[in-house]
């Protein structure tokens, strides 16, 4: 079952598509957080719901909001995914130990080995304020983050 709304959002660290750790918990006090699961880099879905955010930065970034991405991707793999379709937000790899981030926020499909597309807005103080869970195939629309955001 994913993290609900009103639930304080589990920390972690992961490294980035460039190797740098990334702390949820380095945004505290500063930023409020769009944590944004997806399956795996390079397919369909997965490049347009992308695509859209890096091409949509400034609605997160006007709302003093960082966006993190995570998949199960390694960081090889998302450093040429990040490069070749110009994202310059952080992907995220809950790579080893395979999905953990993915399982403590509820969103990891056992069966597929892979997180379900599951977004979480995540208050300065480290607060669920908005949550949807989508199933692989299902996109997810950008529209609604920005709703909850401005409802912070």
């Amino acid at each position: 079952m994913a993290i609900q709304v009103g639930e304080k959002a589990p920390d972690f660290e992961l490294k980035d598509n460039h190797g740098r750790a990334v702390r949820l918990s380095d945004f505290r006090g500063r930023k409020n957080v769009v944590l944004l699961f997806y399956p795996f880099a390079f397919t369909g879905v997965c490049t347009g719901e992308l695509c859209e955010l890096r091409d949509n930065l400034p609605q997160f970034s006007d709302r003093d909001t960082e966006l993190l991405a995570v998949s199960n991707d390694s960081i090889h793999t998302l450093r040429v995914f990040g490069e070749q379709e110009g994202l310059e937000y952080p992907l995220l790899s809950d790579f080893w130990p395979h999905g953990n981030v993915s399982r403590a926020y509820g969103v990891f499909d056992e069966d597929k080995g892979c997180a379900v597309r599951g977004t979480f807005v995540i208050d300065k103080e480290g607060v669920v304020r908005w949550t949807v869970v989508n199933g692989l195939p299902d996109a997810r629309d950008l529209s609604d983050y920005v709703k909850a955001l401005d409802s912070l």
